[in-house]
């Protein structure tokens, strides 16, 4: 009887190859995977950052909030030191948030106050800075898209131990601390305590 030679059979070999091909698709399968969760926490981190980015802004503003009525184009000063609503469209044509701060750098020696006149609306699920170029009787420049995806937004401002849904302090008064609720693709709902000059940190 003849010895068998070595080598696979053709049935051996059509075993490996589906063996073989099985793995291929698993591969494929883990790493389009790998590759999915990875550009899902890539957006992610991009969200989360978009969002550090504005909150930081914002804090800094309110940080340096200084009690100082501005004047119109008109020449007549508002009403209130700080302007504050419950929500990013405001009443009346007015900002979420309108405020002057100190700090405002100067690098070039300009002659300006170092004072700056700030208002933040949400405009179309966007918030939105804009300043001007000088304290009083100047128009807002460009606004600044600080945050995108703002599905629902909320504010109350802390004075004389209570929580107000508006704030009219006057000429002379500013919130202790603002306290600003969103509504965000991708985060949900995020609320942030934001503390103003003079409160405890």
């Amino acid at each position: 009887m003849a010895a068998r030679t070595a080598g696979f059979t053709l049935v051996e070999m059509l075993v490996a190859l589906l063996i073989f091909a099985l793995l291929s698709a698993v591969g494929v399968g883990v790493m389009a995977y790998a590759a999915d969760n990875q550009g899902v926490v890539q957006a992610r981190m991009d969200r989360l950052g978009e969002f550090q980015r504005a909150r930081g802004l914002l804090q800094a503003d309110l940080a340096q909030a200084a009690v100082r009525r501005v004047r119109g184009r008109d020449g007549a000063p508002a009403r209130n030191a700080f302007v504050g609503r419950t929500d990013g469209a405001g009443r009346g044509g007015e900002p979420l948030l309108a405020l002057v701060r100190r700090g405002w750098a100067n690098p070039d020696g300009e002659p300006r106050a170092s004072l700056q006149y700030i208002e933040y609306r949400i405009v179309d699920g966007q918030l939105e800075r804009a300043s001007r170029a000088a304290l009083d009787g100047a128009a807002t420049g460009t606004p600044q898209v600080l945050l995108t995806g703002i599905r629902a937004a909320s504010i109350e401002y802390h004075h004389r131990g209570q929580w107000n849904r508006g704030w009219a302090g006057g000429a002379a008064a500013m919130p202790d601390a603002v306290r600003l609720t969103l509504e965000l693709d991708g985060l949900g709902r995020i609320e942030q305590l934001l503390l103003l000059p003079g409160t405890a940190t």
